[in-house]
């Protein structure tokens, strides 16, 4: 999943940031209350993680700004301060939990694994063709067997499935799986493709398609065309004479 982290204590950000990584999320940074605005506005998120106080916008008022405009994005919200009346300032401006610092990074992983679960729609099992990835579980099984990924890999599969049929240029890719990460002038994008490619097609036919200058499209392979027959109450009868 693509997180937002908006957090201006540089140590913590980076800690923070590199846990997430290992547990496979792609990590977007803001380091004051106005970026992270505008970020969180700009592209799509599946997690805003959100330090309360911050320089030019507090937490407070970026997660208002935020339910005020819309946005359906889980959020938690991180701060020293743990008094209750700041945790219920938090969650009346739109805040899904609450965790207070210091904490351990199993526990702020645990409470955004529980706010993707509540999420529904994006925590249900993605499907084309006989392909199963399970978000929760990160688990995937082509033909009914199971495929080890990489948490990369993973990633990136699951951005395909979640916009199958749709085609994705190399840039729209990069920027949704490897985030602040990416380096726009390689060609990892094309590098994973190829990893997935040689994995899900061991056990069927092609499921991503190459879109020549532009990019990829994951799409369910055609059905076989049914050959017509004397017997087809579709073929054409031969000629009278």
């Amino acid at each position: 999943m693509r997180v937002l982290l908006v957090e201006d204590e540089e140590r913590m950000a980076a800690l923070i940031a590199a846990g997430l990584a290992r547990e496979g999320h792609a990590v977007d940074v803001a380091g004051d209350g106005e970026t992270g605005l505008a970020m969180a506005q700009a592209a799509p998120f599946d997690l805003l993680v959100l330090d309360l106080m911050l320089p030019r916008m507090d937490g407070f008022t970026l997660c208002r700004a935020l339910r005020e405009r819309g946005a359906g994005l889980p959020i938690l919200m991180l701060t020293a301060r743990g008094e209750v009346e700041d945790r219920v300032a938090g969650l009346d401006a739109g805040a899904d939990d609450y965790l207070t610092k210091p904490f351990a990074m199993s526990e702020l992983q645990a409470r955004l694994r529980a706010l993707t679960r509540r999420g529904g729609e994006r925590t249900a099992t993605l499907r084309a063709a006989d392909l199963r990835l399970d978000p929760l579980r990160r688990e995937v099984a082509r033909a009914g067997r199971r495929l080890e990924l990489t948490a990369r890999e993973f990633n990136l599969l699951e951005f395909l499935l979640r916009n199958c049929g749709q085609v994705l240029s190399r840039a729209r890719i990069l920027d949704a799986v490897w985030g602040e990460d990416a380096e726009p002038y390689g060609n990892v994008v094309d590098q994973y493709i190829s990893y997935l490619r040689g994995k899900l097609d061991q056990h069927g036919p092609r499921l991503i398609e190459t879109v020549r200058g532009v990019g990829y499209v994951l799409r369910e392979p055609a059905e076989p065309e049914t050959p017509l027959t004397k017997d087809s109450p579709w073929s054409v009868p031969p000629a009278a004479g």
